[in-house]
């Protein structure tokens, strides 16, 4: 029988839920291994983007590849284990965010490329690390306040826009890679196209245990079959080093200038929008309610990983949401799935054979599999739609011309590139952050902020906000009557909680593993 954390309400009597759930240790190895395959190409696709633009050596590339691993790991475990009053406690992977692949790449090339340029924006990335955990520790009306900019339909109009910007990074995987020599070509389809095939027969046979590592198989005979088809080389494996141990300030001390930082900055106001949108998202999916504390905690996460991420030679970081609709497609809601996903990671970014491994998997098959689970992100964005009033025309303007936006730099690139200056460019040439954006302003335009209804309490930062929650008003113009604030949590949480209960839920708001957990 699996083993659980335990957690005490207020009246004494033992309480689980079953994202606090230990699992036996060979299904925590089977299905953390998972999350690690699933997230592994959005994982290394932000360094080899960014140290390739840098004009980077190979072995530069190779070292980002396993400090960014290895950060992942680490910020993942804080994420879901938690420490204190940082880490969401929920299934979150952490990875490095493709909101700040473009403003990275900008802000290298006007310091010059080369190592000299990952120290420029290692000291932005410390920078807007430690501003995000500031923030997330606010007084709690401030926070509210800042949170109130976030009803249902911002956040899902939020997560379905990231869906769609993803379901194309799958699909040019499925192509082969973009810039491969083959990309394109027909078998990369093939492989693909079978990988998808069995993920979804395994799904549509509906034993809980073959639907649950679904993906994890897919890979793995994908990968089995392209190796017996010689699509599979396994050659670098023998050409990398067995242990590569990632040092703070590897490529120099960073070097704080202002432009990057305030470019950095904003990339993580986005960042937050995403983690927000993840938090909420993946609280509705596995049934555990999501209030204000809960998201505080996932942002302090975020920025202390970020701010980890720029000491040890790795880039901003983010609640993952391709790992959301892996979670959503494998119903396995334990957290503690996700630090066994950490602790992979570590081990990965500590054994560079062992990564060059995984990264042996065929672009073909890891698309197949990518793009299903982005497809289940936008479906999770489309779900917390669900909650909204979308027969209200301003609320229905608000999600279809903010997807509108989204689609704009994959659509027109040209502008962006030749119109456009290049430090701007730089910061919106982004589907996620023109689609985010104009989803905030287009709420306040129709909408304005929703209403707070939260209890009074002390400005005492993380504690006031684990007794006051912010509820979105019946009839309010979001078109909502879930309560919080970007929503996706239980519909009977509407109305405003009792003293009682939210004494209660201050109490469960730090779920910690009992002392018989392993």
């Amino acid at each position: 029988m699996a083993r659980v954390a335990a957690r005490l309400s207020t009246d004494g009597k033992q309480s689980t839920h079953p994202v606090d759930e230990v699992l036996p240790l060979p299904k925590l190895a089977l299905y953390g291994f998972q999350h690690v395959l699933a997230f592994y190409a959005g994982a290394v696709i932000v360094p080899i983007i960014v140290g390739s633009a840098l004009k980077l050596s190979p072995e530069q590339l190779v070292y980002l590849i396993n400090a960014d691993l290895f950060t992942c790991g680490i910020a993942s475990i804080i994420q879901a284990w938690g420490i204190g009053r940082i880490g969401a406690r929920l299934p979150l992977i952490q990875g490095v965010t493709f909101t700040a692949v473009s403003p990275m790449i900008a802000i290298g090339l006007g310091a010059g490329g080369g190592t000299a340029a990952l120290l420029v924006i290692y000291g932005a990335v410390i920078t807007a690390g430690i501003a995000t955990f500031a923030f997330a520790w606010l007084p709690a009306k401030a926070f509210r306040t800042v949170m109130r900019l976030f009803p249902p339909v911002v956040t899902g109009t939020v997560i379905t826009v990231l869906g769609i910007v993803l379901i194309p990074v799958g699909l040019n995987d499925a192509a082969g890679g973009l810039g491969s020599p083959d990309f394109g070509e027909p078998k990369n389809f093939a492989y693909a196209g079978g990988t998808m095939l069995f993920i979804l027969i395994l799904m549509k046979l509906g034993k809980p245990f073959l639907s649950s590592i679904a993906i994890l198989l897919g890979l793995v005979v994908g990968t089995g079959v392209a190796f017996l088809l010689g699509d599979a080389k396994f050659g670098d494996v023998g050409n990398s080093d067995w242990i590569g141990v990632t040092t703070p300030f590897h490529f120099g001390v960073p070097k704080f200038e202002w432009f990057p930082i305030v470019l950095m900055l904003i990339v993580m106001l986005i960042t937050m929008v995403e983690t927000t949108g993840d938090t909420y998202a993946v609280g509705d999916i596995v049934g555990k309610e999501v209030d204000s504390e809960t998201v505080a905690r996932a942002l302090r996460a975020d920025g202390a990983a970020t701010a980890l991420g720029g000491v040890l030679n790795s880039f901003p970081y983010v609640a993952f949401a391709e790992n959301v609709g892996l979670v959503r497609m494998t119903k396995v809601k334990s957290r503690f799935v996700v630090v066994a996903a950490g602790v992979f990671m570590i081990v990965l970014g500590l054994l560079p054979k062992a990564a060059a491994i995984v990264a042996a998997v065929p672009h073909g098959v890891l698309g197949g599999a990518a793009t299903v689970m982005f497809a289940m992100v936008a479906l999770a964005g489309i779900q917390t739609l669900g909650k909204v009033d979308l027969k209200e025309e301003k609320n229905a303007l608000i999600v279809g011309v903010s997807l509108a936006f989204a689609l704009l730099p994959a659509t027109v690139p040209v502008f962006f590139a030749k119109h456009m200056d290049a430090d701007l460019s730089s910061l919106l040439n982004s589907g996620v952050t023109l689609g985010a954006t104009a989803a905030i302003v287009l709420n306040l335009i129709f909408n304005g902020l929703a209403a707070d209804n939260a209890h009074d309490a002390p400005e005492t930062g993380a504690q006031a906000l684990a007794e006051a929650e912010v509820d979105t008003a019946p009839g309010s113009g979001s078109g909502a009557t879930a309560p919080e604030v970007p929503a996706a949590v239980p519909a009977q949480a509407a109305s405003p909680a009792s003293p009682a209960a939210s004494a209660e839920k201050a109490d469960d708001a730090d779920p910690t593993p009992s002392p018989s957990a392993p």
